[in-house]
């Protein structure tokens, strides 16, 4: 992920901006469910020859990386999907194979969330929806990650975009452009757009644009994607400050968030997804599953496999 990366990052203030006043009234509104909270830890994805002996099994075959990554991790950012609409198949597939508390949250195709109607002159959207919908009780959130261009001079076309989306399927919004994060009518109307159709918004924690880790809760569920320097010092204080934050949301209603750390390469996004996961453990109520790095026989710990 280079959106928002900084080549030095010794003179950012990584403190999360104080709590919207709006997120209480959102909250409260959220009718309790026995079964939540639930804080689903996930990464960008599963195909890393790199995790074999240290997140997977050593030998693991390439075909199975879905299986254990599935049981190590419970959420995944999908972003094949980015790329292309995946068939019955595929989709059925990814259903079988991952543990039966696992869930998929794919990224809109960019051929709906970069063209300039949002899809909405064509039949992708339908053909998505359809294709994922497949997933079933396995659906996390879906997200649209709208380009660095669309602005709120386009906020038309996001509301009949968000009336074409299928209410059934759980769906977050991140948006790029500077302006949104402008004090104004313009971001009170997308907060208001977004809270009305029950979309979350995306909060995206990253060096280059503090404007885009915005704090503001839409909806019972949020989507946070955390951007991490090489598990440089601050990446674990910034994780301390996102588990006392969110173990306050949790307390308030919060039903679902979907934390998916990332690193350069993805390489070591299982290290802080750990220190993520331990960092959880003393949030009470809280429904939680992480990764268990691999040690090998030789270590005096005995290997998780």
């Amino acid at each position: 992920m280079e959106f928002g990366k900084l080549p030095d990052i010794s003179g950012v203030d990584f403190s999360l901006p104080p709590e919207p006043a709006a997120n209480h009234t959102v909250l409260a509104r959220v009718s309790p469910d026995p079964d939540l909270p639930v804080f689903y830890v996930g990464c960008t994805g599963w195909s890393m020859p790199q995790w074999v002996g240290k997140v997977y099994p050593p030998k693991t075959k390439s075909t199975a990386y879905l299986y254990h990554y599935s049981r190590q991790f419970n959420t995944i950012e999908l972003n094949t999907t980015h790329y292309r609409i995946p068939d019955f198949d595929t989709v059925q597939k990814w259903k079988s194979e991952s543990a039966p508390d696992f869930r998929f949250c794919p990224k809109v195709p960019q051929t709906i969330s970069h063209s300039n109607d949002l899809g909405l002159g064509g039949p992708l959207i339908p053909q998505f929806c359809d294709s994922v919908a497949g997933l079933e009780e396995k659906m996390g959130c879906c997200f649209l990650q709208l380009p660095p261009y669309f602005g709120p001079d386009r906020i038309k076309i996001l509301e009949n975009f968000l009336k074409a989306w299928p209410a059934e399927i759980p769906l977050a919004v991140e948006m790029r452009q500077e302006n949104w994060f402008k004090p104004g009518e313009g971001q009170d109307a997308l907060w208001d757009l977004l809270e009305d159709n029950g979309v979350a918004a995306v909060i995206t924690d990253v060096a280059g644009r503090r404007d885009v880790a915005h704090m503001r809760l839409t909806a019972p569920r949020t989507m946070v994607r955390f951007v991490g320097n090489n598990l440089h010092p601050t990446d674990y204080k910034r994780i301390d400050q996102w588990v006392a934050r969110t173990a306050s949301w949790f307390e308030e209603g919060l039903e679902e968030i979907f934390f998916f750390t990332h690193e350069p390469d993805n390489i070591l996004a299982p290290d802080l997804a750990v220190y993520l996961c331990d960092q959880l453990q003393p949030v009470r109520g809280l429904t939680w599953r992480g990764p268990q790095m691999i040690r090998s026989e030789g270590s005096g710990q005995m290997s998780l496999f």
